[in-house]
């Protein structure tokens, strides 16, 4: 085998070249139309607002055709409620008069348009009758409630409580309008990362600019996104997301091009911005792809409720790429003399030659690479085995804060009426068949009631309620749906469709089950094709395919641990059922990025030198302290998000710090210097008939 030794430079600039190259050379233009353009898109996402929906429609399952029928056969439209929930240690009937005050009040209040007397109708009051609700009915949506109204309603109604009297509010409004506004999570984040980069380079001044270009870029794109909700569906939760993966990447990659730029300085080359952005940024715009097709991969699901989450992330990730290769190299420009000062000052204050450490690591890894490569897999498959029993579903009000009102409402009804009140399913029929139909579901050992049949106003569609004996979120439950879908209800004549909140994240969970493997298979096809076109390569990009999947296989099994079994003392319940596809997604893109920052430097020592294991070494050495530094930074930036008051939000969290910490230390630093150790110079092997194929990629592209 022969190995080219000359790193050729381009015979053209390309297009990165260009645009960096306009950047550097008019850097205060470039600095004032980001200024102009954060400015201008903000003040536009000002004054349009945003347009969120969550769509969580899903074609084709029974839970979807009850939604639609619904629609069609009820002509008031889907406007919103709040249930208001009491309790009376002594009895209701003792606080009739109040709780008929309290409810008249709330009649009063602003989009109310009727509330239930407890007292008037059968139903809603429990057995001891000392636990009853009240339905507060809405002349508008979900979407259209102002929260202010939705808290008036809820203090207004708690003014009446008093010792021996508990008044709360529970439903989904309640729940979103006792959330916190956040920000909390995102300044911790932002905070931890400038002490990092402090540390790192040692001057405030260098460490503010990888943290400014990604606040650039996430603020652009939080209002870009707000605006662009008017024109596609947006849930309203992908701006967190956004951010979560906004700031993390976005510091990722101006830290790794701002670290080939101090290491070149440090060298001596006078053109060290554009040697940074020649070789760093091309690894950046490569990696940043790899994120993208990850993230478009989301595509392939088919689920609407994902897609937008997708497409938002997306352009967090396209503007991130954008601002490392436009903003950054202005801001070097700009400042390049005081960071230059700052970092030569840095250097000379350190006793060792950079890289020394991981040089050792490398030596020491080399010498034995099985024991790390066997006891690093172990590890993985290990943190991996609980994810087999994970159990998807939606969090509803029995995970929130016990400290909640929701919470409290949640509780008040399971303890009255039982636990499966929170989650009745929706069992729904043509015409007038419903005596049949109550009798088996009465039957069935899973069901505690049913309610008596409701017939549309067209009297062609028949509703009752299913109250099961086991919470929403319980297993049993999920049991429950598949029985009578499958054995109880096809053995009636007639059609019958299983619906509501449980019987719908069932059908999600397994739309994403049925789904999954072309989604692994778009994913990591595309992606072990570019490694392989980058690196020419069959190795690389299998060894690649197959530790992401395993650093990705440990998070999701950190997450079931401690989200659906509650360790460390969370509220166990299921996993949110879009949670473990967006890890994958988004870990897989990002394990890509550091797969293409260390093995790029491998490959350029390779290519340079012929030695597999000098490569090997340096690679690591002049990566390794980069590396750790940018996870450590997207650790801080992830896991600070468990402060949030949101659980899908700790999910997240949770997961891609977990990812990150094991896909940066674990086996970047050690599995993969032991593969490549064990692999030789055979890591680098591909067919000629592929080499004929493929497209060239270069990453380090300047001599």
């Amino acid at each position: 085998m022969t190995v080219d030794t000359e790193i050729r430079p381009a015979t053209r600039p390309g297009l990165l070249h260009r645009v960096s190259g306009w950047a550097m050379r008019h850097a205060g233009l470039a600095l004032l139309l980001w200024v102009l353009v954060l400015a201008a898109v903000i003040a536009s996402a000002t004054v349009v607002g945003a347009n969120y929906k969550n769509d969580n429609s899903l074609p084709g399952t029974d839970s979807q055709r009850v939604t639609d029928i619904f629609t069609k056969h009820q002509p008031k439209g889907d406007t919103a409620s709040i249930q208001l929930v009491f309790r009376a240690d002594g009895g209701l009937d003792a606080e009739k008069t109040r709780i008929a005050s309290m409810l008249a009040v709330v009649r009063g209040l602003p989009h109310v348009a009727s509330v239930a007397d407890p007292f008037a109708g059968p139903g809603a009051m429990s057995t001891d009758r000392r636990t009853a609700y009240a339905t507060v009915g809405l002349d508008v949506t979900v979407a259209d409630m102002p929260v202010d109204d939705v808290r008036t309603i809820i203090h207004r109604a708690q003014d009446f409580a008093h010792p021996g009297l508990q008044v709360e509010a529970g439903g989904d409004l309640a729940r979103s309008a006792a959330e916190s506004s956040g920000g909390a999570s995102e300044g911790a984040g932002i905070l931890a990362a400038l002490v990092i980069l402090v540390f790192l380079f040692g001057s405030l001044l260098a460490a503010t600019l990888p943290l400014l270009t990604a606040l650039f870029a996430v603020g652009s794109t939080v209002a870009l996104l707000m605006l662009a909700s008017h024109l596609f569906t947006v849930p309203e939760y992908t701006t967190p997301v956004m951010m979560l993966v906004g700031l993390g990447v976005g510091i990722d990659y101006a830290l790794l091009i701002f670290s080939r730029y101090r290491h070149e300085l440090l060298k001596g080359e006078a053109d060290a911005k554009v040697i940074a952005l020649d070789t760093a940024g091309r690894s950046v715009m490569f990696a940043g792809c790899t994120v993208v097709i990850a993230l478009l991969g989301l595509l392939a699901l088919g689920l609407g409720s994902l897609q937008g989450v997708a497409l938002g992330v997306t352009l967090t990730v396209l503007m991130t790429m954008l601002a490392a290769v436009t903003l950054l190299p202005s801001l070097l420009t700009l400042f390049g003399k005081r960071i230059e000062r700052s970092v030569r000052k840095h250097a000379a204050k350190q006793r060792r030659t950079p890289g020394d450490g991981w040089r050792k690591l490398a030596g020491v890894v080399q010498r034995g690479p099985w024991v790390p490569l066997v006891l690093g897999v172990l590890a993985l498959v290990a943190l991996s085995l609980p994810a087999l029993g994970m159990r998807l579903g939606f969090a509803d009000a029995g995970t929130d804060d016990p400290a909640k009102t929701s919470r409290k409402a949640y509780d008040l009804l399971a303890d009255g009426f039982g636990p499966g009140f929170n989650g009745p399913l929706v069992v729904v029929s043509e015409g007038d068949r419903t005596q049949e139909l109550s009798k088996a579901l009465a039957a069935d050992p899973g069901i505690a009631a049913v309610t008596p049949p409701q017939v549309t106003p067209d009297g062609k569609i028949s509703t009752v309620l299913a109250f099961p004996k086991s919470a929403p979120q319980d297993a049993a439950t999920s049991d429950l749906v598949q029985r009578l879908r499958e054995d109880t209800l096809p053995r009636l004549q007639g059609t019958y469709l299983v619906g509501g909140a449980t019987a719908a994240a069932d059908d999600f969970a397994a739309a994403v089950s049925k789904r999954l493997p072309i989604f692994v298979l778009v994913v990591v096809g595309l992606s072990a094709l570019l490694l392989m076109a980058v690196f020419r390569s069959v190795l690389i990009p299998l060894k690649a395919a197959v530790l992401n999947l395993l650093s990705i296989g440990a998070s999701l099994g950190v997450i079931t641990l401690v989200f659906q079994q509650g360790w460390f003392g969370a509220q166990p319940g299921p996993i949110e059922a879009f949670v473990p596809v967006m890890i994958f997604a988004i870990v897989f893109g990002l394990s890509m990025d550091y797969e293409v920052f260390l093995v790029s430097r491998i490959h350029e020592e390779w290519r340079r030198t012929g030695n597999a294991q000098v490569a090997v070494r340096e690679g690591l050495a002049t990566t390794g302290s980069v590396i750790t530094a940018a996870a450590a930074i997207m650790i801080v930036v992830f896991g600070a998000f468990l402060l949030s008051p949101d659980r899908m939000l700790k999910q997240f969290g949770l997961g891609l710090a977990t990812a990150v910490l094991l896909d940066a230390l674990l086996i970047r630093c050690v599995i993969v210097p032991a593969v490549l150790r064990l692999l030789g110079n055979h890591a680098w092997w591909l067919p000629t008939s592929l080499d004929r194929i493929l497209p060239k990629i270069k990453l380090e592209d300047h001599s």
